[in-house]
């Protein structure tokens, strides 16, 4: 059974950085695009950055020139490093892999919170 823990998030003033970590049971890493999600109070969980096993990243709109994605498939481990965070970067932060495929979304992590006051 994979598992997916998700760390580092916390509470933090508009303007401030947190990076983020997700670590993985098992090498499952290697060969996956991994991805980042987020899940703002009352909204969908939305997919925020992915970086493919290459190390081709890709970032939703919102986010890009601030965030950024990386990965280590030795340490199957993959990070988000948040700058210039924002209020509304505010929600619960999940690893996973991106496919097209529900079968292949291992089950979700606990995510971890990140709170950007204004």
């Amino acid at each position: 059974q994979v598992q997916l823990v998700e760390s580092g998030g916390g509470l933090v003033q508009a303007g401030g950085s947190l990076r983020v970590s997700c670590a993985a049971s098992g090498n499952i890493f290697s060969g996956n695009t991994m991805g980042w999600y987020r899940q703002a109070p009352g909204k969908q969980r939305e997919l925020v950055s992915s970086i493919t096993d290459g190390g081709s990243t890709s970032y939703v709109d919102s986010v890009k020139g601030r965030f950024t994605i990386s990965r280590d498939n030795a340490k199957n481990t993959v990070y988000l490093q948040m700058n210039s965070l924002k209020p509304e970067d505010t929600g619960v932060y999940y690893c996973n892999t991106v496919s097209r495929f529900a079968r292949d979304y291992w089950a979700w992590g606990q995510g971890t919170q990140v709170t950007v006051s204004s």
